[in-house]
């Protein structure tokens, strides 16, 4: 066992040991429904917004797309980053979290799902809505696994990565059934920092290869793999770069798991400095790993006929690790697992909750013993860790296409399905049941379509209008969300009759006046 397995597995070691801990001593907190889903909406601000961050950025970002857009972009693809940080980050805090925190209190929602439901008065509209969730995320969560195969092959060669995604998987679950929302909150916050410290020691490293930051760019603009676009400030294509910044920010939006972060807000205070940290965390994180991806044609990489990395984009970042010290490649390890473990970790609570609160619950005629909605979340948990393991494994194994491209459109049919209605949700009285229904259709509809293309049984290429959207799964992700907030208020116009009965009592939430000490306090 060579130097830099030693301290990879020690680092990776002391990572889990924490996670466990942290996940038992939050068993507290998980005794309710409330608690153990939103952490009885008292989590301030630093846990908040660590938890909003460190499910935004996992493994997907560091590995994946730091490397295939750095390669497409240069060190133009740090503007994804500034995107997800002012777009994703805080503007989402601003437009969506006081309002959010405050509607879903007022209604007593718990999920988004339950919101659509009670919001607009519409059982229908939170059973699909649960059923959409659901089905998307169980591909999103198996991408989450893929960029850790070839990090785990460079610091552990000889372990299956198999035996890499059963590990996480098992150590997630576990403390995610043990703890429910506190404990992700608080190993959130961990990971989080963990994330911060990584992402800045490898930065250093990676640009003193070559000689610091002006070596660095003075190589990528005359190195054999680059070119003046590279170094220059948009980039080589600068149109679908404003496609991944859009559906890469704003997505985040309309994805429930994103969302929910908002429900558990402790007060008005802590929405204030949660948009803050949140912020500053994503420039940071965001912004260095796109920053780093930006230098990848330094690297010495296999090129193929098609001028992109022989081995796959997620070659990239990999191939730029490979020769630094032991101790940052053992950061980089606890990195990777900090992004996946927190992202996963806020993926099967989303997706166990909204299963048995929105889909099963109310298709059963009696109501439900908060024990065993408790029971039934936590099996859920089980249950959605195994599948999306699994098809992580099958699709490393067998590379299926099918799996493949169903991960590249969960994002899209999520965000293109949800952000409008409950953007508009939050914002107007006049938003209707039919205008909803519409946004889901269109949204996984539009998804459905890219799915069916990427595997070759459509094929739009003769019509240049949708060869332009359907172009790859970032173009109709956008398409998707736009598409949304165009056609949900024009469907209410023509849908008046449609409209939620209750909307003035719901919306008083945000007229009530309330006499506080120091902050004020969120409608409590």
């Amino acid at each position: 066992m060579n130097t830099t397995m030693i301290i990879t597995l020690i680092m990776t070691v002391a990572f889990f040991a924490v996670m466990v801990i942290i996940g038992i001593r939050s068993k507290a907190h998980a005794r309710d429904v409330q608690g153990f889903v939103l952490g009885s909406r008292n989590v301030g601000p630093w846990l908040s917004a660590f938890a909003y961050g460190t499910s935004y950025f996992s493994a997907v970002i560091f590995v994946g797309y730091a490397g295939q857009f750095g390669w497409k972009f240069g060190v133009a693809s740090t503007w994804i980053g500034i995107g997800n940080a002012m777009i994703g980050s805080l503007l989402a805090w601003l437009i969506l979290g006081r309002r959010t925190r405050i509607m879903t209190n007022h209604l007593g929602s718990k999920t988004m799902p339950d919101f659509f439901g009670t919001r607009f008065e519409s059982k229908k509209l939170k059973i699909s809505a649960s059923v959409i969730t659901f089905l998307f995320l169980i591909p999103y969560t198996a991408s989450l696994y893929n960029g850790l195969s070839r990090l785990f092959e460079m610091a552990f060669p000889g372990i299956p990565y198999s035996v890499c995604v059963i590990l996480m998987a098992v150590l997630t679950g576990t403390y995610v059934v043990i703890g429910g929302y506190m404990a992700t909150a608080l190993n959130d916050f961990i990971q989080g920092m963990l994330m911060l410290v990584g992402i800045v020691a490898v930065i250093l490293a990676v640009l003193n290869t070559n000689g610091g930051l002006m070596g660095s760019m003075e190589a990528l603009a005359t190195g054999e793999n680059g070119g003046w676009e590279y170094a220059s400030f948009f980039g080589p294509e600068p149109l679908f770069l404003i496609f991944v910044v859009l559906l890469t920010s704003l997505g985040t939006w309309g994805l429930p798991q994103m969302v929910g972060k908002f429900y558990a807000i402790k007060n008005e205070d802590a929405v204030k400095k949660g948009t803050v940290i949140s912020t500053l965390f994503a420039i940071v994180v965001a912004g260095g790993c796109y920053f780093l991806g930006g230098f990848g044609r330094l690297f010495p990489i296999a090129i193929g006929e098609n001028g992109n990395p022989a081995g796959g984009f997620d070659s990239i970042i990999p191939a730029m690790l490979s020769g630094l010290s032991p101790v940052i490649i053992g950061i980089v390890i606890v990195l990777v697992l900090s992004a996946s473990m927190s992202t996963l970790s806020s993926l099967v609570l989303t997706s166990s909750s909204t299963i048995s609160l929105d889909f099963i619950a109310p298709l059963r005629k009696k109501q439900m013993p908060e024990k065993n909605k408790m029971l039934m979340m936590r099996l859920f948990i089980v249950a959605f860790i195994i599948i999306s393991a699994a098809i992580a494994i099958v699709q490393a194994k067998s590379n299926n296409l099918f799996i493949a491209q169903m991960m590249g459109v969960s994002w899209g049919a999520l965000a293109g399905a949800f952000l409008a209605p409950f953007l508009y949700g939050l914002y107007s009285k006049r938003i209707s049941k039919a205008a909803v229904a519409v946004s889901f259709v269109w949204g996984v509809g539009l998804e459905v379509v890219q799915l069916l293309i990427s595997l070759k049984v459509m094929d739009v290429s003769g019509i240049p209008m949708l060869a332009f959207v359907f172009k790859n799964s970032l173009y109709s992700g956008v398409f998707a969300m736009v598409g949304g907030l165009i056609l949900v208020p024009i469907v209410s116009m023509l849908t008046g009759s449609t409209r939620p009965k209750e909307v003035e009592a719901m919306f008083e939430c945000y007229n009530q006046n309330l006499t506080v000490g120091i902050t004020d306090n969120l409608g409590k």
